[in-house]
């Protein structure tokens, strides 16, 4: 099983995290509501799984201009 991460707003993978035995709370993932789980993350057949996240370029473009937060992609 692995651990895939990609930008929510431009598609770039972030990282990857390959091992047999990540848990949910080593990860973080326990403390997500069910909405955002269901927004964030998803499991592959392949046993994969995906999680959105935001990489440094999206977030320094959203801390120099806070209106692209009510977009869902700005990146053109």
């Amino acid at each position: 099983m692995s651990l895939h991460y990609y930008c929510r707003h431009c598609g770039t993978k972030v990282g990857s995290l390959d091992s047999m035995s990540l848990h949910s709370e080593s990860l973080g993932l326990h403390q997500l509501t069910d909405d955002e789980r269901r927004e964030m993350v998803s499991y592959e057949s392949s046993g994969d799984i995906h999680i959105k996240t935001i990489c440094e370029d999206c977030q320094e473009a959203l801390e120099r201009n806070p209106d692209y937060h009510q977009y869902e992609s700005f990146i053109q």
